[in-house]
């Protein structure tokens, strides 16, 4: 019986020891970031009350062929259906660090199609630039939030 102190096993996975996170948070510097202002325009509770977010749990997720820029996300949404969701986001994220995820979504927009598929949803990010370079952050949260559960 081989070991699994640092070695690579025979099915390829290696194991390394745990280490205790510090219990210091890291430290980040928003000195040189910048974001968007905020809009001005208000909107009513009715009007916002008509957006459904929800977490999703991500199933498969998939380069667009013949694009640079689509990821197509394969969802578990709660409802026993996948739904689909395309998202401009690879120059920012690999497909597969993605999958087992758990993102939010507003789900109830109409479909849009591209590139020939019908997205129907759109996941939720935060944008903001830092030292002239746009950056973007998926929202994910805690793994324990099941599909489908509903935001407030």
């Amino acid at each position: 019986m081989k070991t699994l102190g640092g070695v690579k096993s025979e099915n390829g996975v290696s194991s390394k020891e745990v280490s205790t996170p510090n219990s210091e948070p890291e430290k980040i510097d928003f000195s040189k970031v910048k974001v968007e202002p905020l809009f001005e325009e208000d909107v009513d509770f009715d009007t916002f009350s008509k957006s459904d977010f929800r977490a999703v749990k991500v199933k498969e997720c998939v380069a667009v062929p013949k694009s640079k820029k689509l990821l197509q996300f394969t969802l578990d949404d709660g409802t026993g259906t996948d739904r689909t969701i395309l998202s401009g986001i690879h120059a920012y994220y690999e497909p597969e660090e993605l999958v087992g995820k758990t993102l939010i979504a507003i789900t109830n927009l109409p479909p849009r199609a591209m590139m020939g598929i019908d997205s129907c949803g759109m996941l939720l990010s935060a944008v903001h630039e830092e030292e002239g370079e746009e950056k973007l952050h998926l929202l994910m949260v805690d793994d324990h939030i099941p599909a489908g559960a509903k935001l407030y």
